[in-house]
């Protein structure tokens, strides 16, 4: 799943989505049978088809005035999509977007303000890390529908037979002393990438730093900080007890083929994750479970990055009381329960975590997510993370740099960064 925006669009990328992409032509009021359709642009594999069917038969049935159709999007190319869709008078009437996305489309002005929907929807008790990039300059235009974080993936058998109990993992000094132990007779401890820059958000945060701050309506890079240098200063030291490369994130060599290999005692991972890793490996089935990313203090879990989606309404579409609707049907109480379940996913509230109480990931993650964060929540984010100097920092100093010396240059990267996309 993916989380990050996408910038940089031209005007004839954004003609040429638009007439692939734009509800199609019978999307009218009147549907044939008296009833509103509405067109909702879901992700594809959000949602299980038998999910989707399911709540389109509940939300049809509790709303029989309204009709819904649902076009799967691919994550490639969305953003221009969406852009287009907003600047046009054919848009659907309800996007998911991915919860970084959100200000990016808000700062068009293309969403419906929904502040005035937040205490009805219980927003009070929304996750964090959704809710806040939900919204921009102070109004809330996404409305938080599920979150996904990382955890720690490990092996049941390589940890019993170092005598160490996962459960008592509770603080950074605790996790660092196990992967010490587990670290050896060509085992990895960890296999920890360079460049898992997500990760490092989270020791970053954890020590009360951030990637980019504002002041005074300006933005600038922040990894200069001594709160965040010392995130940096974790990153290195639990690095340092694996094989994995510093010059390369997760996904080269995909983390789930390494430790598919039978090798790796850890990786850090969604939980789905790890039935990658069995898919790869059969063998390792039952041998893999979840602890939450451990914090600075036994009382608090890891600070992490919450991925996932929220819910929005184009200020184009005719029927924005419908879709609305189907909004808060979707991010209810009942099928917020049905969803977690379904898809192993974090509910949008923190009341609502003990539905996935039976399920080893979700919970994990759950527990996770309580301490969740979200990049800087500014337009000008996009331009940070399609050149990405965080990455270039962080393989610098794996490879012996000076930390201050390139922290300051990753910061002024940033800085320029977003000041140019803003």
């Amino acid at each position: 799943m993916k989380y990050r925006l996408l910038a940089g669009v031209s005007a004839f990328v954004l003609a040429a989505a638009l007439s692939a992409c734009g509800s199609s032509d019978d999307s009218s009021d009147a549907s044939g049978d008296g009833r509103t359709t509405i067109d909702v642009w879901l992700m594809r594999d959000s949602v299980s088809a038998a999910f989707q069917k399911e709540f389109v038969k509940g939300f049809e049935a509790a709303h029989p005035d309204i009709r819904v159709r649902i076009q799967t999007q691919e994550w490639d190319g969305i953003g221009e999509k969406v852009t287009a869709a907003l600047a046009s008078n054919d848009a659907p009437d309800v996007i998911e977007s991915g919860n970084t996305q959100v200000a990016q489309f808000a700062q068009s002005g293309g969403l419906v303000d929904l502040s005035d929907e937040v205490d009805g929807l219980n927003g009070k008790d929304w996750l964090r890390g959704l809710a806040e990039p939900g919204a921009y300059e102070g109004r809330q235009y996404g409305i938080p529908f599920f979150a996904a974080n990382r955890v720690v993936v490990y092996r049941t058998d390589l940890f019993e037979k170092a005598g160490i109990d996962a459960k008592a993992i509770k603080t950074r000094d605790q996790w660092i002393t196990a992967t010490e132990k587990l670290n050896r007779g060509g085992t990895q401890g960890i296999y920890l990438p360079g460049q898992m820059w997500y990760a490092l958000a989270g020791f970053v945060w954890d020590e009360g730093g951030d990637l980019a701050t504002e002041s005074g309506g300006t933005w600038k890079g922040a990894l200069d900080t001594p709160e965040a240098l010392r995130g940096m200063e974790f990153y290195e030291k639990l690095q340092a007890l694996g094989k994995g490369p510093k010059d390369s994130d997760e996904d080269d060599p995909p983390q789930a083929d390494v430790m598919a290999q039978g090798r790796t005692a850890q990786v850090i991972s969604p939980p789905g994750g790890a039935g990658i890793v069995i898919e790869k490996n059969p063998g390792l089935k039952g041998k893999l479970g979840f602890f939450p990313i451990p914090g600075k203090t036994a009382d608090t879990p890891g600070a992490v990055f919450t991925g996932g989606s929220d819910l929005v309404i184009p200020t184009a579409s005719g029927k924005q009381e419908a879709a609305l609707a189907f909004i808060k049907e979707l991010t209810g109480d009942t099928w917020q329960k049905k969803l977690a379940v379904a898809m192993s996913y974090v509910p949008n509230r923190t009341s609502l975590a003990s539905s996935v109480a039976d399920d080893p990931g979700a919970a994990t993650m759950a527990v996770g997510a309580a301490n969740g964060h979200a990049t800087p929540n500014t337009p000008g984010w996009a331009a940070v993370e399609a050149e990405n100097p965080i990455k270039d920092y962080m393989a610098a100093v794996l490879t012996g740099a000076d930390p201050a010396k390139e922290a300051a240059k990753a910061s002024a990267d940033i800085t320029r960064a977003m000041s140019t996309d803003s």
